[in-house]
């Protein structure tokens, strides 16, 4: 048996963390404008639920990024393969992440893919060269760490 999964990250604003992390990494942030639409005309969802973001109505507190070539749910959008959700909580990130993402860009183009990740909002923290490999420290725009190697 095979289990599908999903990374889920706190976040303080879950659609600009989606925009960076889809424009990161290619993906594309979900559409569930249409459930979203949906729900409200029947009232089973209050407006305040939802936000006007990347152009279309979204849930306030939840948003995700998923792979482009993976399977989604057509009625509410969900991405059913690779994928990063995030979602609101009230607490601000205080401590070094357990979990990390590490971005392979390939054979000399690490400098230009941490260059085009601080234009997207990304910072580095740190270069690393040990025996095992080199690689640069980023954290994303809420201060979560990430590696590009």
């Amino acid at each position: 048996m095979t289990l599908d999964w999903k990374v889920v990250v706190d976040a303080a604003d879950p659609h600009a963390q989606a925009g960076f992390w889809a424009e990161a990494l290619g993906y594309l942030v979900e559409d569930n404008s249409p459930l979203v639409e949906e729900l409200l005309g029947v009232g089973a969802v209050t407006e305040e639920m939802t936000v006007e973001a990347h152009g279309r109505r979204a849930w306030r507190d939840l948003a995700a990024a998923r792979h482009p070539d993976d399977p989604y749910e057509e009625k509410s959008g969900t991405g059913l393969g690779r994928r990063l959700l995030f979602q609101r909580v009230p607490e601000p990130k205080t401590v070094k992440n357990r979990l990390h993402l590490d971005l392979h860009a390939g054979p000399g183009r690490r400098d230009a893919e941490v260059a085009r990740l601080v234009g997207l909002g990304a910072s580095v923290r740190r270069s690393v060269e040990e025996q095992g490999g080199s690689w640069v420290v980023l954290t994303d725009p809420e201060g979560n760490e990430f590696c590009v190697q």
